[in-house]
């Protein structure tokens, strides 16, 4: 009889920690997709336009602004030294035919679009994509690590190269907001049986999200390092620093001459910082 208790208690035990594991996994599952139905109700509530300082990893520093009819730039610093005269030209002479060129407005519109479909598609994917896990939380945060999950079936090329990451997401409690997601890539990707492309295990990608003005996010740090070949996709394989700051909000109605005239002013403020 005692070693029947035994197996039971056994058995039990053994219930009780695969139900604990099942309940963690489905409460982190749960954060994951209530941070990307916020997520997606900002990108469609989220009309704010901004004005901010872009750093790059070739040493190039710009002022951007953001209008609803576009985006223009101009340096501030150039391979790491104050932009001189000839590189602020250029970039005046290219902004002034950005605003009279109807179709360069239209191609950078759906080039945002197309952007924007690609990070809806990608987000849907998060919480099917991973097994979830609660590493840590506080008061502000809660950190979860994902690990690849080999029952999900990849729709497309950028669902096959996220589904191969493992990595952390911290997400903020109050907002629900992704705040940040760090990730690697797990194993070697081929494309076309390495005909067509082949992206190396390691590679890793670090996305900064913060609250710029109260509800209202926006990136401030991307970082991608995945080294490779992909012939046929040129968005997958890539190598990116970008850190982006000094937020202030621009006017809705903000015309594009009228960002033209935001982006001279802080070039000679902030040169060489």
């Amino acid at each position: 009889m005692g070693h029947v208790t035994k197996i039971l208690g056994a058995a039990l035990g053994a219930m009780l920690v695969v139900s604990a594991h099942a309940a963690q996994t489905s409460d982190a599952k749960q954060i994951v997709q209530q941070a990307v139905n916020a997520e997606l109700a900002a990108n469609r509530d989220d009309h704010s336009h901004w004005r901010y300082i872009e750093t790059e990893m070739d040493g190039s520093k710009y002022v951007v602004v953001e209008t609803q009819y576009g985006a223009i730039k101009r340096h501030i610093d150039y391979q790491w030294h104050p932009a001189p005269a000839w590189v602020l030209s250029a970039d005046d002479a290219y902004n002034q035919k950005f605003i009279n060129d109807l179709s360069m407005q239209a191609k950078q519109k759906r080039d945002g679009q197309h952007d924007d479909k690609s990070a809806t598609e990608l987000l849907n994917m998060l919480p099917e994509a991973f097994d979830w896990k609660i590493e840590s939380e506080n008061a502000e945060t809660t950190t979860l690590s994902f690990q690849p999950d080999p029952d999900f079936d990849p729709p497309n090329m950028e669902g096959r190269v996220m589904g191969k990451m493992q990595g952390t997401l911290v997400v903020d409690k109050k907002q629900h907001r992704i705040q940040t997601m760090k990730g690697r890539l797990s194993e070697d990707i081929n494309i076309g049986f390495g005909i067509l492309g082949r992206l190396k295990q390691g590679g890793t990608f670090n996305v900064e999200r913060r609250q710029v003005a109260p509800g209202l996010w926006q990136i401030t740090q991307t970082h991608v390092h995945i080294d490779g070949r992909a012939l046929f996709f040129k968005t997958i394989g890539q190598q990116q620093d970008e850190v982006k700051s000094e937020f202030t909000q621009v006017p809705a109605g903000t015309t594009l001459q009228q960002a033209m005239e935001m982006l001279a002013a802080p070039a000679s403020k902030t040169s060489g910082k």
